[in-house]
């Protein structure tokens, strides 16, 4: 595979890559959201770029689920975007690895509608694998790098929540807003 470093869909890997571990870094769910949102936008031209669809389509839904799940945590809304990435997974999947981006989608769908803090960050961390694979097999430079690093930066993150979490436990403290360690939204499953 020949990878042009410098072509407009490198381009626009390198921006998610700044964008993607900018939002790894975030302990606030909502900046976290925010920031993936963005990191989205730029992965839907990158992967049309690269002829990715099934990689550009789940990267389109996923901004608009982040958005979405910062104001409302309905799972009525998972399952839509769940519908919609499986839709995008029959209409442009040729094979198994037309499949790795949808199925990072709709896992990440499950976690942002349906957890918080580092329960959350465990399952997007799952996600983040999914997302190396296709970006290894499309030839994405920037995506291949941002998801190497997400990972190590979602890990530290999750590390970091949990220190704090067992400190404030240890010394019968409230845990700080920022660590909502270990919990799930009550009463709302997919």
């Amino acid at each position: 595979m020949d990878i042009a470093f410098g072509s407009p869909a490198q381009l626009a890997g390198y921006v998610a890559l700044v964008l993607g571990v900018s939002a790894f870094l975030q302990k606030s769910d909502t900046r976290l959201k925010v920031l993936i949102a963005a990191e989205s936008v730029a992965y839907v031209a990158h992967f049309i770029l690269l002829g990715n669809f099934p990689a550009s389509g789940s990267a389109g839904v996923s901004c608009l689920r982040n958005l979405v799940s910062i104001r409302w945590r309905h799972p009525a809304w998972g399952a839509l975007f769940i519908a919609l990435n499986v839709t995008i997974g029959l209409s442009f999947a040729k094979g198994a690895a037309g499949w790795l981006p949808v199925t990072a989608s709709c896992l990440a769908t499950v976690a942002v509608f349906t957890l918080k803090g580092v329960p959350m960050r465990l399952v997007l961390l799952v996600c983040t694998l999914l997302w190396l694979v296709n970006n290894l097999l499309s030839g994405s430079v920037g995506g291949t790098i941002l998801e190497a690093i997400i990972a190590v930066v979602n890990l530290t993150t999750v590390c970091r929540m949990a220190l704090v979490g067992r400190k404030a436990r240890e010394g019968g403290l409230p845990l700080p807003p920022s660590v909502p360690a270990y919990q799930t939204v009550p009463s709302q499953t997919l």
